[in-house]
């Protein structure tokens, strides 16, 4: 996860001690990027230091920015019953986002999602990568082309390589996915429950190789 040169980071922010709630409380006064100045708050991860699996999507959509909280959107509803659906306790998950700020552009009264540009990920990855370190997570599992690309490489293609496990440094395991919101912009409800499908047969590829440890460290 190379940082540009030469670009404001969110690493200035840093507090000493780099403990998961120090980094979120730290996190708040982050200007790295200038989403802070659209943003209603910034939006940290969330779940346990314990977590054996983290979850990694774009950034906050709008429930999540008027909220600060992860995934508790319509599509952080739609991958809780994943979750559930592919027998991962949620406790075990950590869930947070590339970029911590809101991106959107206005639609009458409506704000409407925008993809961060790559100034904007470069400058927010140093919370990310402390919160792999804090974390320390035995699954990472990219949701869409934004978090893969970020955390794998700018050729990572998700529609090409979902649910494969992939070498990375940044945890014993990798592996991407969709992100749960393309499930709820498909328009037919066949398409919908098609890809809802497949993306629990990619979560239950994390949750066997959760076993998996489990039983490696139990032997």
């Amino acid at each position: 996860m190379d940082v540009t040169r030469n670009v404001t980071t969110a690493a200035a922010y840093f507090p000493a001690r780099k403990s998961l709630p120090a980094l979120r409380e730290a996190s708040t006064a982050c200007k790295a990027c200038p989403l802070w100045k659209t943003g209603t708050q910034t939006v940290f991860g969330e779940g346990t230091s314990r977590a054996r699996a983290m979850l990694v999507g774009e950034q906050p959509g709008n429930e999540e920015d008027l909220s600060g909280k992860p995934f508790v959107g319509p599509a952080g509803q739609l991958l809780d019953r994943a979750l559930q659906a592919a027998g991962i306790d949620r406790a075990d998950a950590y869930v947070t986002n590339v970029v911590k700020h809101f991106k959107w552009e206005p639609q009458g009264k409506r704000r409407l999602h925008k993809r961060p540009n790559q100034g904007e990920i470069n400058a927010c990855l140093p919370w990310l990568e402390a919160e792999v370190a804090a974390v320390k997570p035995e699954v990472l599992v990219c949701l869409g082309a934004t978090a893969a690309q970020a955390l794998l490489g700018r050729g990572f293609k998700v529609s090409q390589q979902r649910g494969q496990v992939v070498s990375s440094p940044l945890a014993p395991v990798t592996l991407a996915t969709v992100h749960p919101s393309s499930i709820l912009r498909a328009r037919e409800a066949e398409d919908r429950h098609r890809e809802m499908q497949l993306l629990i047969e990619d979560l239950k590829v994390v949750a066997r190789l959760l076993a998996d440890a489990r039983r490696a460290q139990r032997s």
